[in-house]
C-alpha cells in the first residue's frame, strides 16, 4: 500500500480519537439524507418515456444510525423528495427513452455529471453544471445491463489517493431486457472520506446508504435463487466476499457497457474484486440455513477503528475483541438470514465419524515488523506443542474431500479470537463470526483465552482455501493468524515437491507484505518435465499484488485450473501468460510444467515493503 494510503488508516492501528463535531464549524441546517434500498425506481412513465428530475444538493447523511454521527455531503434528490444515498435508482426496460433534467443547487461549486447516456458509450460525454445551472438530457436507454451514474464537485478528481473521497452523489442505472420481470436486488456501495489530520482519515462506508450494523438484513430460504446487481460507485476496488456459499458471476459492466456472460464464461467465486465504478451480476443459491455475511475483504472497510465515521481508538480496541458482531465489525458488511425450506427438517450434521485435528493459537517471541507474533500450530503427535511454539511459515492444513473433520481450536493467547474457514461450504455455526454465525438462539461465541471451539467442516470440494482470524483483525491478522487450507480428493496425498503454496500476508500493521512469512526465501527446486501445482493465497489486510513467473525476464506460460477453490470450467482452464493479480481473500491455482533452467517468481505487492522474489531452479 502506498505511503499516503497507509497514513489514512493510522487511526485503526491505535491513533488518537477524533470528533467530527470538534473539527467542524457551526453547521447550518440541511435536509437529511434518506438511505436508498434500491427497491423503488425514480421518475414517472409517459408511454415509452421515463421522465426524471434530479437536483444535487448539500445534505446531512447519517450512515450509521439516525442518532449517530453525520457528515455533510453532496446528494441527489428526486423532485419533491428527500435527497438519497445512493442516488435515486433509474430503472427502465430496453427501448425506453430517458428524459432527465439535472439541476445543480450547490451555491459554491460546479458539478461534473457522468453516466446519464445511452449504452454502450465511450464514457467521454461528461455534463458540467455551474452553480444554479441545469441541463435537460434525452436519450435511449440502450442495451440491457447494470450501470451507474454519478456527479462530482468542481475540480475533484475521481481517483483514489489523489483527493478525499466524495462518491455520495452516485446511484444505479439499470436497463432490463425487454419484457423481463425484475427478480433481483440492487446493492450500491458509496464512500465519503476525508483527511482530517496528517495521520487521520475518516470514512463513511455504506451499502445502500447504511453502514454495518445498520445495513439491511437480506433474507432467503434454502434453495432460493438470489440475484444481486452489485455496483461499486466508489473510486477504489472492493474484493467482495461471501461466507458459506459460492456465487456465480453472470456478468460485469461499468458506466459505459455491460457484458452478460455466456454459460461457458461464467465462474464460481467466494471473493470477487469489483474495481472502481464497475458492476457485477451475481447469482447465489443458499444450500444451508443460518446467518451469513457478504462483505468487503479490505480490512479497513470492516473494522471499527477505520470503518466508522468517528474513530475512537480506545473504544474500538475494546470493540475489536467483542463477541458482539455489531461492535467488532463495521462498514461494508451485509448480513444474510437463510431459513430452512418450509416442510423440511433442519439439516442434521453428517453422522459419519469425524476426523479430529487440534489447532493451537499461540504467541511466540517477536519477529519481523509486527509488535506481536501469533501463529496457528497443528498438533502432529501425542504431545501438545509448547505454548510459545509458532512457525514462521504456517504449514497448510491438508484435509480430504468428503471426510467430515472436526478442528478443535485451542486459544492460548491472552485475548479472544475466532477462526473463519474462508471458502469452505459448512454449517453456519462453524463459520467463525463471533456473535453472528449460527441460528437465532444458537450463535457461535468468540474463543476466550484458555478456551476452545470445535468447528465442523463437511469439505464438499477439493481446492485451495484459507483459514484466518475473524476477530481483532488488524492486530491478529498482521501478527500471523492466517494460513492455507488444502482439500484433496480421496486417495490423494499432499506432495510438497510438486504442490507449492504461496501465502501473501502482512507482517505488522504498516502493510509490510511477506509471502510464506518471508521476503527473500531460499530457492525452490522443481523437477523438469513434471506438472507442478502452484497455489496462490492472498490474505493481507488490504493489499493485493501481481505475481509473475519469468525465465530470462520473459513471462512463461501456465494453465489456470481453479479460483477460490472451485475448478474452472473447461472453457476457462486455459494456458496463459504466467501473471496473476490477486486481492485480499482470493486464491488462484495454476499448473506449470517446466523445462530445465532457472526461473524467477516475483510479487510486486501493493502493500509496501520490498518486492518479493523466489528463484526456482528446474533440474
Amino acid at each position: 500500500m502506498p505511503k499516503d494510503i497507509r497514513r489514512r488508516f493510522v487511526i485503526a492501528a491505535g491513533g488518537v480519537a477524533i470528533s467530527l463535531a470538534a473539527c467542524a464549524r457551526e453547521r447550518p441546517a440541511l435536509p437529511v439524507v434518506k438511505a436508498n434500498d434500491n427497491r423503488v425506481a425514480a421518475g414517472t412513465r409517459h408511454g415509452d418515456t421515463l421522465r426524471v428530475v434530479l437536483t444535487a444538493v448539500k445534505a446531512r447523511w447519517y450512515p450509521e444510525s439516525d442518532s449517530g454521527p453525520s457528515v455533510d455531503v453532496i446528494a441527489f434528490a428526486e423532485e419533491g423528495k428527500a435527497p438519497q444515498v445512493p442516488a435515486p435508482m433509474i430503472r427502465v426496460s430496453e427501448g425506453t427513452i430517458v428524459d432527465v433534467t439535472v439541476r445543480n443547487a450547490l451555491a459554491d461549486s460546479s458539478l461534473h455529471v457522468a453516466g446519464l447516456w445511452s449504452r454502450p458509450n465511450d464514457g467521454k460525454d461528461t455534463t458540467v453544471l455551474e452553480p444554479g445551472g441545469s441541463r435537460h438530457l434525452t436519450f435511449s436507454a440502450g442495451e440491457p445491463g447494470s450501470y451507474l451514474y454519478l456527479a462530482s464537485p468542481g475540480a475533484h478528481r475521481l481517483a483514489f489517493g489523489t483527493d478525499d473521497e466524495r462518491e455520495t452523489a452516485a446511484g444505479a442505472f439499470i436497463v432490463d431486457a425487454r419484457g423481463a420481470a425484475p427478480d433481483d436486488r440492487v446493492l450500491v456501495m458509496n464512500v465519503w472520506g476525508e483527511q482530517r489530520t496528517p495521520d487521520t482519515y475518516v470514512n463513511a462506508l455504506a451499502i445502500n446508504g447504511h453502514s454495518w450494523p445498520n445495513t439491511e438484513r437480506l433474507t432467503a430460504t434454502v434453495g432460493d435463487t438470489m440475484r444481486w446487481r452489485v455496483i461499486n460507485a466508489t473510486v477504489r476496488g472492493h474484493p467482495m466476499h461471501l461466507h458459506g456459499f459460492y456465487f456465480t458471476v453472470d456478468g460485469s459492466g461499468d458506466m459505459r457497457r455491460d457484458t452478460a456472460y455466456a454459460p461457458g464464461a461464467r465462474r464460481l467465486a467466494v471473493t470477487e474484486e469489483i474495481d472502481a465504478f464497475q458492476t457485477r451480476a451475481l447469482r447465489i443459491v443458499p444450500e444451508r440455513e443460518g446467518n451469513w455475511l457478504f462483505h468487503c475483504h479490505l480490512g479497513f472497510h470492516v473494522i471499527p477503528g477505520a470503518a466508522r465515521l468517528v474513530a475512537d481508538s480506545a473504544t474500538d480496541a475494546h470493540a475489536a475483541m467483542s463477541a458482539d458482531v455489531t461492535q467488532h465489525m463495521a462498514g461494508l458488511v451485509m448480513g444474510i438470514h437463510v431459513a430452512p425450506r418450509p416442510g423440511t427438517a433442519v439439516a442434521a450434521r453428517d453422522a459419519t465419524p469425524s476426523r479430529r485435528l487440534d489447532l493451537f493459537v499461540d504467541e511466540g517471541a517477536r519477529r519481523g515488523h509486527a509488535p506481536r507474533a501469533f501463529g496457528y500450530v497443528l498438533q502432529r503427535g501425542p504431545l501438545r506443542p509448547a505454548p510459545d511454539s509458532i512457525e514462521r511459515v504456517v504449514s497448510p492444513l491438508v484435509l480430504t474431500r468428503g471426510e467430515p473433520t472436526d478442528i478443535v481450536v485451542h486459544n492460548r493467547l491472552n485475548v479472544a479470537t475466532a477462526v473463519h474457514w474462508h471458502g469452505i461450504e459448512l454449517e453456519s455455526y462453524s463459520d467463525g463470526v463471533a456473535g453472528w454465525s449460527g441460528t437465532p438462539g444458537h450463535l457461535a461465541p468468540m474463543i476466550a483465552p484458555a478456551d476452545s471451539f470445535t468447528a465442523h467442516l463437511a469439505l464438499r470440494r477439493a481446492g485451495t482455501f484459507i483459514y484466518h482470524t475473524h476477530l481483532g483483525d488488524l492486530e491478529q491478522l498482521t501478527s500471523g493468524l492466517y494460513g492455507a487450507l488444502i482439500v484433496l480428493d480421496p486417495g490423494k496425498s499432499f506432495d510438497a515437491a510438486h504442490d507449492h503454496v504461496f501465502v501473501a500476508g502482512w507482517d505488522g500493521p504498516d502493510a509490510f507484505t511477506v509471502v510464506n512469512g518471508e521476503v527473500r526465501p531460499a530457492p525452490l527446486v522443481f523437477d523438469a518435465g513434471r506438472t507442478h501445482r502452484m497455489r496462490f493465497v492472498g490474505i493481507g489486510v488490504v493489499a493485493g499484488g501481481e505475481y509473475t513467473l519469468k525465465r530470462e525476464s520473459k513471462l512463461v506460460t501456465w494453465r489456470a485450473v481453479a479460483k477460490d477453490g472451485a475448478e474452472l470450467p473447461a472453457a476457462q482452464a486455459k494456458v496463459q501468460p504466467s501473471k496473476v493479480s490477486m486481492m485480499a481473500g482470493e486464491t488462484y491455482d495454476y499448473e506449470f510444467t517446466p523445462t530445465p533452467g532457472e526461473y524467477m517468481l516475483s510479487g510486486t505487492v501493493d502493500g509496501g515493503g520490498p518486492a518479493w522474489h523466489q528463484r526456482i531452479i528446474v533440474k
